[in-house]
C-alpha cells in the first residue's frame, strides 16, 4: 500500500518504470510544462485564465534503422507540447480529463508511440495542485475504417473463444455463419490441443511451447472451414477487419511482444486479453470454460 500511495503522488515517469514489462521500452518525458489558459466547468473560471501543468511520459518503440543523430527517426519532444497546444486551441473544455483524454490521443497518433502518461494540474484553484492522471496505450485505441457512406467508424470486432468441442462439432460451420450474421468483424480463438503437450522446467520456454500449441489448434480450426484465416500480427488482423475477413488467432507474437502483456497461460484470459486490446463489442464464450472476473468488455456464453 505504502508503495502504491508513493507512486500515485510520483511522476509519471516513475509509473511508467514500476508498470514497465520485462523487456522495457525506450521512454521520453516532459516534465513542469505550464501554460496559462482558460479552462474549467464552474461560473469563477469562465472569462479568465489560469496556469495548468504538464507532465507526460511516452513510451516508444525502437526506430527499425539505426538513429544516427537524425532527429527524424526520433518522436520528438516537440511533438508532445504540440500535441498540448492543438487541443488546448481547438475548443474551450471543461474537465481536465477530456483534455487529457485528447492529448493521450493525439500523442498516440504518432507511430513511435506505444503507451502514454498524462498528468494534467491546476496551480490556481487552491493551496496545492488539483489534478488527474491518465494512462493510455496504443493497444486500447480502436481500429478505424471508412464506412460504405464515406463516415469514419470505429471497429469494434466479435471476438469468440471455441472450445474443442465446438471445433470438432459438425456444425461448426453453421455457427460460423450464425457469428458472421451479426456483421461484425470476427475473430475466432481457441484454446490448447486435447492430449498431453511438451513439458518444461523453465517457465518462459513452457510459456512458448503452449503459445505453439494453441496456434496447432488454430490451424486445426482452419482446416474445418475455408472462411478461416490464421493471423498474427495487429497489422494483419486491422488488415482482415477492414475487409471482413474472419480469423483465427495464433498468439504467439502479440502476446511476446505486448509492452501490457497478459500475465496469465491461461487460454481463454489470452483470448479475453485480445478482446480488452482491440475494443471488442463483446466476447463471445463456446464451452463450459472459465472466464476471469473483471472483463472490461461484455462476455456472451454460448452453450453447446
Amino acid at each position: 500500500m505504502t508503495t502504491d500511495i508513493r507512486l500515485a503522488f510520483a511522476h509519471p515517469e516513475e509509473r511508467a518504470e514500476a508498470t514497465a514489462s520485462a523487456d522495457p521500452r525506450d521512454r521520453i518525458s516532459l516534465r513542469d510544462h505550464v501554460v496559462e489558459v482558460e479552462i474549467g466547468a464552474f461560473q469563477a473560471e469562465r472569462g479568465t485564465t489560469q496556469r495548468i501543468r504538464f507532465n507526460v511520459v511516452v513510451e516508444v518503440r525502437p526506430h527499425p534503422a539505426p538513429i544516427d543523430d537524425d532527429v527524424d527517426r526520433i518522436l520528438s519532444y516537440d511533438r508532445i507540447t504540440e500535441a498540448i497546444a492543438a487541443e488546448l486551441g481547438a475548443a474551450r473544455l471543461n474537465l481536465l480529463e477530456t483534455l487529457a483524454a485528447r492529448v493521450a490521443e493525439r500523442i498516440l497518433a504518432e507511430p513511435q508511440a506505444m503507451r502514454v502518461f498524462v498528468r494534467i494540474e491546476k496551480l490556481d484553484r487552491g493551496p496545492g495542485a488539483l489534478g488527474v492522471e491518465i494512462v493510455r496505450s496504443r493497444a486500447e485505441a480502436p481500429l478505424r475504417a471508412v464506412r460504405a457512406d464515406g463516415v469514419e467508424a470505429a471497429l469494434h470486432p466479435l471476438v469468440v473463444f471455441l472450445d474443442n468441442a465446438a471445433i470438432a462439432a459438425p456444425d461448426l460451420p453453421a455457427r460460423l455463419t450464425v457469428l458472421e450474421a451479426r456483421g461484425l468483424p470476427l475473430i475466432l480463438t481457441v484454446g490448447l490441443p486435447d492430449g498431453a503437450s511438451p513439458r518444461s522446467a523453465a517457465k518462459a520456454a513452457q510459456r512458448r511451447i503452449d503459445l505453439l500449441a494453441i496456434e496447432q489448434n488454430g490451424w486445426v480450426l482452419a482446416g474445418r472451414d475455408r472462411r478461416c484465416v490464421v493471423v498474427s500480427s495487429r497489422t494483419e488482423i486491422d488488415w482482415a477487419m477492414k475487409h471482413g475477413q474472419t480469423v483465427v488467432w495464433a498468439p504467439s507474437k502479440l502476446v511476446l511482444d505486448a509492452v501490457d502483456g497478459p500475465g496469465a497461460h491461461d487460454p481463454v484470459a489470452l483470448a479475453l486479453w485480445l478482446a480488452e486490446t482491440l475494443a471488442a463489442d463483446r466476447f463471445v464464450v463456446h464451452g463450459h470454460v472459465s472466464v476471469p472476473a473483471g472483463s472490461r468488455v461484455p462476455v456472451e456464453r454460448l452453450e453447446g
